[in-house]
């Protein structure tokens, strides 16, 4: 007889009950792990009370930011989480891979930004995947003047995650693409 896996059946060895039950129990379970009887590729919506409710909370958060920035420059810091899963990129680059890279950069924006006014279009969406987090997209209007009293006139789309937090909402993570002239068509 041959001798499997170092097992002598001569040999009697207690734990090798309690290994075998744990390993057909294993092997009934298992389907069940990774299978989800009538799965549907639909996507489920959220309950319409709370979307409702996350989708007007998010968008009052947006004028909150609009004007919190426009009154008092780039005030942005307060607006994102403070946290290590805080992230935000423009142009295709990531600008700030932290929390702490934002406050740097947020601080040091504010020695070269005298005036900032931003705007959000009218084509605000907020997408609510759960009670405390939404995705919010919108295209923006904004006007810088820096230090030296340079104009810059921007207009673009932001993305962004936003996450209830603290008991107020705020960007997890933040992406900003600055319109440019239309590609040439070939």
């Amino acid at each position: 007889m041959p001798i499997l896996l170092g097992f002598n059946p001569v040999i009697k060895y207690p734990f090798m009950s309690v290994l075998r039950n744990a390993i057909l129990l294993t092997a009934a379970l298992f389907p069940a792990c990774g299978v989800h009887r009538g799965a549907t590729t639909e996507r489920q919506s959220p309950a319409p009370g709370f979307a409702a409710d996350v989708d007007g909370s998010v968008r009052a958060f947006a004028r909150t930011v609009a004007h919190g920035v426009t009154q008092e420059g780039p005030a942005w810091r307060r607006y994102f989480v403070d946290d290590s899963t805080f992230f935000m990129a423009a142009e295709g680059r990531l600008v700030f891979p932290s929390s702490a890279s934002a406050t740097t950069g947020i601080r040091d924006l504010t020695r070269v930004i005298r005036h900032i006014e931003l705007q959000w279009g009218d084509d605000l969406r907020v997408d609510p995947l759960a009670p405390n987090l939404a995705v919010m997209a919108t295209s923006y209007h904004e006007i810088r003047i820096d230090s030296a009293g340079k104009q810059v006139d921007e207009r673009g789309f932001f993305t962004g995650t936003a996450e209830y937090l603290g008991g107020r909402w705020q960007f997890r993570n933040a992406h900003w693409s600055v319109a440019g002239p239309p590609a040439s068509l070939r």
